[in-house]
């Protein structure tokens, strides 16, 4: 059997759209399989970087991105009594994008989703979930659950996530520890701040961030103590005493979801093994303060997705491929640490 298609991309999230995006302005024959039936509806990253916008750029995509964002955001750092102890404040776009941006994933994910209405050759395929991949000399079939159809591929490419069933069927480590820690996020509308910066509030009593988003938006989190469960962290009257610190009216403040989670720090032992590879949380998670989780993703698209267009058009040879783990993994790695 010759392979139905050139690459199947396991998982629509933002790093599998925008590989799908390179390979479609490529020739690429695409499938994503996606075991969700939409897009993800709520915000997980909340910061583009320049870098991210150019990738947007050089995808033809950045201009229905930028109103969902809110650039050149300054990030303060205070201490427990209010003091202002660092500010990042990026002077400029001297590399041609602004450096800091808040966004809000749904809305970019969607306009990225949106990008493959471009390509009559890049398809989507809702509410797979991929049970295992047979690799033999020429191809991979990609087999799914409930009797669904397998799809045949010269590569496939998880972008997954934390959970990739893509990293388990490749048989590489995860390796890396979990944070102890739990923090409760709060996501509201209507910015009952009112201004567009975002803050880290150092406070030992209990650590706490404050992060501007795009229309209106605005995300708190706030450290959970360990004799607090999971259970009073969730309920709406301790919600609303995290907020007082840091609200005028916190019983006015509209709260558009709330949930507690904790942080990881992983990296997969490989990226590539033979015609599978491994891209974003698949690959990798980091914690989030630096917001590099959903902008590292974006640099493996970047840098696979040429390869990968390259090597099935004929232009490189596979070997082209390993540099994708030598050039990705030791940036990850530093951010990670």
């Amino acid at each position: 059997m010759s392979a139905a298609v050139d690459v199947v991309i396991v998982g629509a999230g933002p790093s599998g759209l925008t590989l799908a995006n390179i390979l479609g302005l490529q020739g690429v024959r695409t499938v994503i399989v996606e075991e969700r039936d939409t897009l993800i509806d709520y915000p997980r990253g909340v910061g583009l970087d320049d870098e991210a916008l150019r990738t947007f750029q050089s995808i033809g995509l950045v201009d229905r991105v930028l109103p969902h964002t809110v650039p050149n955001q300054i990030l303060r750092f205070f201490d427990g009594k209010r003091r202002l102890l660092a500010e990042m404040a990026p002077p400029d776009a001297r590399f041609g994008w602004p450096k800091r941006n808040g966004f809000v994933q749904p809305m970019v994910d969607a306009e990225l989703f949106g990008g493959l209405d471009r390509f009559d050759h890049v398809e989507i395929r809702w509410g797979r979930r991929m049970e295992n991949c047979v690799e033999d000399r020429d191809a991979v079939t990609v087999e799914f659950a409930d009797g669904q159809e397998p799809v045949r591929a010269r590569y496939v490419v998880g972008c997954d996530g934390g959970r990739s069933a893509t990293r388990r069927l490749m048989g590489v480590s995860f390796d890396g520890t979990t944070s102890s820690t739990r923090w409760l996020v709060v996501d509201c509308a209507n910015d009952p701040l009112g201004h567009p910066n975002s803050e880290v509030g150092a406070d030992p009593m209990r650590p706490y961030v404050s992060i501007s988003i795009a229309h209106g938006i605005r995300r708190f989190e706030f450290m959970i103590h360990g004799d607090e469960t999971d259970e009073q962290a969730e309920d709406p009257a301790f919600v609303r005493r995290m907020l007082a610190q840091l609200v005028p009216h916190p019983e006015r403040v509209d709260i558009i979801r709330h949930r507690v989670y904790t942080h990881h720090s992983r990296i997969a032992g490989a990226f590539r093994k033979g015609r599978l590879m491994l891209a974003g949380d698949a690959a990798h998670l980091m914690p989030v303060w630096q917001g590099q989780g959903y902008n590292s993703g974006i640099r493996d698209a970047a840098n696979l997705g040429w390869k990968l267009a390259a090597v099935v058009n004929g232009h490189a040879g596979d070997g082209l491929l390993d540099t994708y783990d030598v050039e990705r993994r030791k940036h990850a790695r530093a951010m990670i640490d």
